[in-house]
């Protein structure tokens, strides 16, 4: 039997190589930092790191380092279970505490991946009585976990207030239960922040709950790192928050979902993927603890960040690229081709910088970009070089 789909599935293949749609996985052989050792033409060298989510350079800080090898000698290696069986640890129960009072949320919930909170929690609270409201770009667990549910779906422009509104009255009118608007916080193919003030203002007029997913936002994004919700001054009007502590909080892995007190009871007893998933090591559960004690005191990275972000942005525009606008470290340069894209991408590997283009189905046709993420890891030299190489880079693509 499977010899026929084999032959579908190499068509398929030569397909994805043909339109410059391949996503080759390159191997890092260093810790993850602003500088790491990629394997290119069969030879591992130093490069400058401007793809990876460490926006505060905190996934080889030597405090998060050292808490992990501490927690591996204090509560081991993995649970071997799920929470509800023999899976539960003070240092989760710790975490949980630390994330509820950052975000200033009742209760939090942890997952091992931010896919799988996004993917637990629709299911859990919705059913075909009720309506999600979804923005257009959000994340594809968004996407997935709404799949699961089966609630009525609707969906509105990306940060278009005006459509939101009337999906909101087409609910309304429907006679929806519950209505749960859901949002990224900040899109991360483009860098965009949502309007969570006037969501929440929408969501008032209209009888809803707000959910955002703030994963690329949670650490570094508003006055204390708290996020988006910060940000607009919103942050006891959200009603879930979804994030993950494989970006700004040390760059490993594992998730939550931060909300309402009765929303993270209700998960803990009916969240599939929280029921039936091992739970977060206790060495990634004790380093995140860490993390959250640096960003008390993380206000000059948070400060060198936007820094770094602000020079790029004015650099590259005076240079000539097409770049999304925005303040964010995330900083699309869009290219358009797909496989020209993926050529500059091998160039700047050449040159030095590190960075990914992004095809379909990731963005949509026709829009392939090279989405480059600033770090407050990163010097104001490698910033400079990396603006050098992409000139350099596009010579050589147009020569």
């Amino acid at each position: 039997m499977f010899d026929s789909v084999r032959d579908d599935l190499r068509a398929t293949l030569d397909e994805i190589r043909a339109a410059g749609l391949h996503k080759p996985e390159r191997v890092i052989d260093s810790p993850q930092s602003a500088t790491v050792r990629v394997s290119a033409g069969g030879r591992p060298g130093e490069v400058l790191n401007f793809c990876a989510n460490n926006y505060l350079g905190l996934a080889d800080h030597p405090e998060v380092i050292a808490a992990a090898h501490e927690a591996l000698d204090r509560w081991g290696y993995g649970m071997a279970s799920v929470r509800f069986i023999c899976g539960t640890q003070e240092v989760h129960k710790e975490l949980e505490a630390r994330l509820s009072a950052f975000l200033g949320q009742e209760d939090t919930i942890l997952y091992s991946s931010c896919f799988d909170a996004n993917g637990g929690v629709f299911e859990t609270l919705l059913g075909p009585e009720d309506a999600v409201i979804s923005d257009a770009l959000n994340h594809a667990s968004i996407i997935d976990g709404i799949r699961l549910s089966k609630a009525r779906r609707f969906r509105y422009a990306n940060r278009d207030m005006a459509d939101l509104e009337q999906q909101l009255k087409e609910a309304s009118e429907g006679g929806a239960r519950r209505k749960l608007i859901v949002t990224d916080g900040v899109f991360s193919m483009d860098g965009y922040v949502a309007p969570l003030r006037e969501i929440c203002d929408l969501a008032d007029r209209y009888d809803a709950m707000v959910m955002a997913d703030d994963s690329h936002a949670v650490g570094f994004v508003g006055p204390g790192g708290r996020g988006t919700p910060e940000l607009h001054g919103v942050m006891d009007r959200v009603d879930v928050i979804t994030g993950t502590l494989g970006k700004a909080l040390g760059g490993a892995s594992g998730g939550y979902v931060a909300a309402r007190a009765e929303i993270v009871a209700l998960l803990r007893q009916r969240s599939r993927p929280y029921l039936f998933s091992n739970t977060l090591a206790p060495v990634i559960a004790a380093a995140s603890l860490k993390v959250l004690d640096l960003l008390e005191s993380a206000g000059d990275l948070r400060e060198k960040l936007a820094e770094n972000t602000a020079l790029f942005r004015r650099r590259m525009t005076e240079e000539g690229f097409d770049i999304l606008p925005g303040d964010h470290a995330i900083a699309p340069v869009m290219i358009g081709d797909a496989a020209r894209a993926g050529r500059m991408a091998d160039l700047l590997l050449e040159r030095g910088v590190y960075v990914i283009g992004f095809s379909y189905p990731v963005v949509p046709q026709g829009q392939a970009r090279i989405r480059v993420q600033l770090s407050a890891a990163h010097s104001t030299d490698d910033v400079d070089r990396a603006v050098d190489a992409f000139v350099a880079a596009r010579a050589e693509l147009e020569a």
